[in-house]
């Protein structure tokens, strides 16, 4: 998958699975409060083409341009 745009494309559990695992990521680096980012396509800040997604903890002191 090159973006989350296909994930239509996977089985409803294999996604499940993802969002699971997005939180036990989050977890195990001791993360109460964060955020879960995927950029989509070079207009949202895509550089990156495969599906993944960022777990960042922290607060935000500004939104990226």
């Amino acid at each position: 998958m090159d973006t989350f745009r296909d994930i239509g494309a996977f089985p409803a559990e294999e996604a499940k699975r993802m969002l699971e695992f997005v939180a036990e990521v989050a977890r195990e680096a001791g993360l109460t409060d964060y955020r879960v980012v995927v950029n989509v396509g070079p207009g949202g800040g895509q550089t990156i083409f495969h599906l993944h997604w960022h777990v960042l903890g922290g607060k935000i002191t500004r939104m990226p341009e």
